[in-house]
């Protein structure tokens, strides 16, 4: 698997050079033959090599096919630049190609101008399901389907169903066929049968009789994908049709729909709780990054980071007189903020996770907090010990020591309560709780965790009562 691997990492960086020097050369039929016969995959990964120029001329010499493909899996301002300097006829070509949630995806992406000049170019059929698609707002099963699909009628015969699927299937069909759905003759949703159902069963027999029921796992098209994602490892599907509210089939959700819907969600949740700017799941990728861009994805978050933690240095210097007099407890600041922040950051991470699978819901929220709480409480005690200890090691000071002891029980506290707290405060408004988490987690318990210190050491350090 190595080898093969490495084989094509050898394929890919080495055709880039060839092609650039055909296209020096003026030779495009050469140029046309060894491109033919590369993985559309490959091309996609070379594009960000390519000179804006070269990436036009490569673009007209591939099929209606390979344009598609290609253009499909292309970021979306490498996508723009592309129709803005194609002509009418071929912007035509591929945009009337595209899978229907393809086109889609591009033109919620297009300006106002753009958007109405390249729908005119659009065909009828085609425009018609784009409207349809265009109704439907990001984060519902409506964004995540697709229209193309092939509708049976009960009373077919097997082999009927099959000439059918055979004569209405469009050639340029790309989504992978996992299912057939069973409608009624006002489209609605009555049944399905799996591919390979139909064709094994006998030519005579009635679509009625193979069909499936699929109350379970029809989905509404309202249904946020979470949940959507949820249905697909519940009950391990492979695709799923798409209702209205009359259970009319609008669509149906193919697996790998999903897996592309979680890996976007994943990035993103990765990305906001490291406090950087997000952009719809948009991956960092070092091959195409720069400078400017990175800047941008992190300084905002690190600026507003940066203001909370003001309230640090404030907290500092309201207490400078009580580590005037007991220097030796600027010692253990660090090992009491950073046990904090990482247990915090524990608990966040995994309330976020229990959101996001629907293990952490409404019902269940109080025995969840019950759970974490004793728990804060055991490890604040575990970790309180152990801060004691290492504190009378170094300064054979018994009060000093109970103080970072007693101390770290409550920022132990503190930092899971916080954990809990904050993601579930930001579900409960409306925001992703992946905004809440992580450093903001750690912002709140070093303020805290610092007041929370010298209060306690006022009280037992016979020296900071004078």
């Amino acid at each position: 698997m190595k080898n093969a691997m490495q084989k094509r990492i050898n394929i890919v960086a080495l055709f880039l050079p060839e092609i650039k020097e055909l296209i020096r050369q003026k030779d495009f039929n050469g140029l046309k033959n060894l491109i033919k016969n590369m993985h559309s995959m490959d091309l996609t990964e070379g594009w960000r090599f390519l000179e804006p120029t070269e990436k036009i001329i490569i673009f007209k010499l591939f099929s209606a096919r390979r344009a598609v493909e290609v253009f499909e899996n292309l970021r979306f301002p490498e996508q723009e630049y592309i129709l803005n300097n194609l002509e009418n006829t071929e912007v035509a070509r591929v945009i009337n190609e595209m899978a229907p949630d393809e086109r889609a995806d591009l033109f919620k992406e297009l300006p106002g101008k753009v958007f109405k000049k390249f729908f005119s170019l659009i065909n009828k059929e085609e425009a018609k399901d784009l409207r349809k698609l265009l109704v439907y707002k990001e984060g519902t099963a409506g964004s995540l389907m697709t229209t193309e699909l092939v509708e049976l009628k009960k009373e077919m015969s097997a082999r009927q169903a099959v000439v059918y699927i055979q004569e209405n299937l469009r050639s340029e069909y790309r989504e992978n066929i996992y299912s057939v759905f069973v409608t009624d003759e006002n489209h609605r949703l009555i049944g399905l049968i799996s591919l390979q159902d139909l064709l094994k069963s006998p030519p005579d027999i009635l679509v009625k009789d193979i069909m499936a029921s699929v109350d379970l796992i029809k989905i509404d098209v309202n249904t946020p994908p979470e949940e959507v994602a949820r249905y697909f490892k519940k009950y391990d599907l492979l695709d799923s049709p798409v209702v209205d509210k009359d259970n009319v089939l609008l669509g149906i959700i193919t697996v790998d729909d999903i897996v592309e819907m979680i890996e976007k969600e994943a990035t993103k949740d990765f990305y906001e709780i490291g406090k950087m700017d997000a952009r719809n799941g948009e991956i960092i990728s070092y091959a195409r990054a720069n400078t400017l861009d990175l800047i941008k994805r992190r300084a905002g978050w690190l600026i507003l980071l940066l203001i909370f933690d003001f309230l640090t240095g404030t907290v500092l210097k309201t207490f400078e007189h009580t580590l005037s007099n007991v220097v030796a407890l600027a010692f253990f600041i660090p090992m009491l903020l950073d046990t904090g922040g990482n247990a915090g950051a524990q608990t966040s991470i995994t309330i976020i996770r229990g959101l996001a699978t629907g293990d952490v819901n409404v019902k269940n929220i109080f025995k969840i907090a019950r759970l974490e709480f004793t728990a804060a409480l055991y490890m604040g005690l575990i970790v309180g010990a152990v801060a004691f200890g290492r504190a009378f090691l170094l300064q054979r000071d018994f009060a000093l020591a109970f103080v970072v002891g007693l101390t770290m029980l409550f920022i132990a506290i503190l930092a899971i309560s916080t954990g809990i707290f904050l993601p579930l405060f930001s579900k409960r408004v409306g925001l992703d709780p992946a905004v809440l988490a992580g450093p903001i987690t750690t912002s709140v318990v070093d303020v805290c965790g610092l007041i929370i210190y010298f209060k306690v050491a006022q009280l037992f350090i016979p020296a900071l009562r004078l």
